[in-house]
């Protein structure tokens, strides 16, 4: 029998397009070289290969996405005297999902005469929920455990996608429609802040798989501008299916640090503190608070289905040359993401991982599978 967490990591794959046939590990070399052999539709620049190998790993990370099979959480609720609005559980998708999740949360206050708010947690959930709220006239205190730039949201990946948000089989039809709604904001909302200052920029994405693409359209596809198939002699994959659409990067040290700076400048303040029990939010001073704790909402609300979703990461020197993204290719989840800071390596998906720790056998399949993806360059 399928156990939950296999059927998970196949809904993850299933979204992301990627192969599921385990791919051979020895025998790979790192390339460096470029290919003319191929031109490319949106992009002047000739094909070169990432400079992947162990030796050029600069360092590993680990962190665990707030995974709720059946969605992330936006609603309100009263507690005593204090509202409590709830936005958490994004799963691998918080910055994807960050201003349309919080939009919906902002929304749950029409009405209110109160304009103080405190917003529990420093991550994009919690920064991307303020900066709403100030755009509206709110005075805003950020209590934090963590700095942004020690949370889950700084070690994402950072492609603009909402594969693993949920499971489609156990989300319901009204949390997929919210989902969408929430995508198409945040969708509009990044492309207005693209470029350097919030570290946003569009990219090529290849979608690399061993069996053909679902011929039916996917929900987000307006969302990827030229998707087109390419055929195996307009690409140097070493993957039978490839599939290129153009998406954005959003780089999460440079995009949380400019959130952080414009909430600061409208005002804003930080006061750190680790809450153990959510009865400790009656004594507040504010009206209105919201939650966006992420994994923290288990212990704080009690709720069971929220889970660690472990991810790993490995960093390697950045390579201006290498324009585009992959996603697929290899044995379970595999991408690769070129950034301004670091050229990225992903990924794993545990669901139900809390160990903090990097696995060298998680590193040294990502490292080989790559270089097999790249093989073909030359």
């Amino acid at each position: 029998m399928r156990t939950r967490n296999q059927r998970q990591r196949r809904n993850v794959l299933k979204s992301l397009g990627a192969g599921a046939t385990v791919a051979a590990m020895s025998g790979c070399t790192a390339m460096s070289s470029s290919s003319g052999r191929y031109s490319r539709q949106y992009s002047r620049n000739p094909w070169v290969a990432p400079r992947i190998s162990m030796e050029n790993v600069i360092r590993e990370v680990v962190g665990h996405r707030p995974y709720r099979p059946s969605g992330f959480v936006v609603r309100s609720e009263k507690l005593d005297a204090k509202t409590i609005v709830h936005n958490y559980g994004h799963g691998g998708a918080g910055i994807t999902l960050s201003w349309g999740s919080s939009a919906l949360a902002v929304r749950e206050t029409l009405g209110m005469e109160h304009r103080e708010a405190a917003v529990i947690g420093s991550g994009v959930m919690g920064l991307t929920t303020s900066r709403l709220l100030q755009d509206a006239g709110w005075k805003v205190t950020i209590y934090t455990r963590d700095m942004a730039r020690h949370t889950t949201s700084n070690v994402a990946g950072g492609e603009w996608g909402v594969a693993s948000a949920h499971d489609p089989e156990v989300s319901s039809p009204a949390f997929k429609s919210q989902l969408a709604f929430a995508a198409r904001i945040a969708h509009h909302a990044h492309t207005n802040l693209g470029g350097a200052d919030y570290g946003i920029h569009w990219t090529e994405l290849y979608n690399l798989s061993d069996r053909p693409f679902d011929a039916t359209p996917g929900s987000y596809d307006h969302l990827y501008p030229y998707q087109t198939e390419l055929q195996p002699d307009e690409h140097p994959f070493d993957s039978p299916y490839v599939r290129v659409s153009l998406t954005m990067m959003v780089e999460p040290a440079t995009f949380l640090r400019r959130l952080t700076e414009d909430f600061h400048q409208a005002g804003g303040a930080y006061v750190v503190r680790d809450f153990k029990d959510k009865s400790e939010f009656v004594a507040m001073d504010e009206p209105v608070i919201f939650n966006c704790t992420g994994l923290g909402a288990g212990k704080l609300f009690g709720d069971t289905e929220i889970t660690p979703a472990k991810g790993q990461l490995v960093y390697m020197p950045p390579d201006p040359a290498v324009d585009y993204l992959t996603i697929g290719g290899g044995s379970d989840l595999l991408y690769m993401f070129s950034r301004s800071d670091v050229l990225l390596l992903g990924g794993t998906f545990k669901v139900g991982d809390y160990s903090t720790h990097p696995e060298p056998a998680e590193t040294a399949r990502m490292v080989a599978g790559h270089q097999r993806i790249f093989s073909s360059f030359g």
